[in-house]
């Protein structure tokens, strides 16, 4: 575990901090006194705790902003109080309104409050000042806790969103990926105007298959095809299993006739050659395959490309199956282009 602490305060607030923060070896720790350069940096590299020195101009702002991020706010706040004025009046008001201090100071987003020896006013035991520095240590090690808890639950939820939009069967991405990954393409494609397109492709007469060898051997055949198709596609292209014996393929960067290359050779990679589902027994099988590229009106979320490139599919098994159709544009007109294998 890597972990990381954010010192929000000046060079002289640091060397108040127990050595093992300020020669750290096992961690890393970085200094910033300006609180924008804070924030951004907390964005781009989020830590593991924070160290906040009061009386930095812009403490308990960052505090308080930090808690209102919703993907930060498990970041562990340490408040460390060396405002004059505050350890004065808690010298003059007593427990009371050190409470009442610490009260404000949890509610505004810290999540620890600790009082630091005042500068000073005396010298300070060795036993007072380890004292100080143990609690702050272990309020570092309450921190790193919530940081390494934090870790193993994005970890788990990872493994269970990758288990989530996995097919089981043919360990493509499923469906639900699809709709997931697909408005993230387009949106992509958008922004850099960059051409996309994507295929629909069906198992030729899959029924046929499960009612004369069984479903077994139809599950066999299914992860066999996958496994030939996807040692076919290009590095950009992403396979998915769309349900039964239905796959889409999204071709980012990829125009109406480059997809309907990429289309033909998967259709005939897939027709030359029977797939071996055990030492005794081969299938032959061809697919079919329709291509759609993005269009001006398409819809964010792709439901109009998904719809074009389905009819070109069905137009594909209608006039004789084992085939490619296309669709795309030319000047904004759609056309129609058949290939066959």
């Amino acid at each position: 575990m890597n972990i990381s602490i954010l010192v929000f305060g000046s060079h002289k607030f640091i060397s108040t901090l127990p050595d093992q923060i300020r020669y750290a070896t096992t961690f890393s720790v970085e200094v910033i006194g300006d609180l924008e350069q804070a924030i951004s940096y907390i964005q781009k590299s989020p830590p593991d705790i924070m160290v906040v020195q009061a009386s930095r101009e812009g403490s308990m702002e960052l505090c308080s902003w930090l808690k209102d991020q919703a993907k930060l706010s498990w970041i562990y706040c340490i408040l460390l109080e060396d405002r004059s004025q505050q350890i004065t009046d808690r010298d003059k008001y007593g427990w009371e309104w050190e409470l009442e201090m610490t009260s404000s100071a949890l509610k505004q987003g810290a999540d620890a409050y600790i009082w630091q020896l005042p500068e000073g006013k005396r010298d300070y035991t060795l036993a007072e000042l380890t004292a100080n520095h143990r609690l702050i240590l272990a309020q570092l090690t309450v921190g790193l806790r919530k940081a390494k808890k934090y870790r193993d639950l994005m970890r788990t939820n990872d493994l269970l969103s990758a288990i989530a939009l996995a097919d089981s069967l043919t360990e493509l991405n499923n469906r639900r990926a699809l709709e997931w990954d697909l408005p993230r393409q387009i949106q992509k494609a958008r922004e850099q105007t960059l051409p996309f397109s994507l295929i629909i492709l069906d198992v030729d007469y899959f029924k046929k298959v499960n009612d004369t060898y069984g479903h077994l051997v139809g599950d066999r055949l299914l992860q066999l095809l996958c496994i030939r198709l996807k040692h076919n596609l290009r590095f950009q292209d992403t396979p998915f299993r769309y349900g039964g014996e239905e796959f889409v393929i999204l071709l980012s960067n990829t125009t109406g006739e480059e997809a309907l290359i990429v289309a033909r050779r998967l259709n005939r990679i897939v027709s030359e050659q029977p797939f071996a589902i055990n030492n005794h027994q081969t299938i032959n099988v061809t697919i079919s395959l329709g291509t759609a590229s993005l269009q001006n009106d398409d819809d964010e979320q792709g439901i109009s490309l998904l719809h074009r490139a389905d009819q070109c599919l069905l137009e594909a098994k209608a006039t004789g199956r084992n085939k490619v159709i296309g669709s795309y544009d030319f000047s904004d007109v759609p056309y129609l282009k058949a290939a066959s294998s």
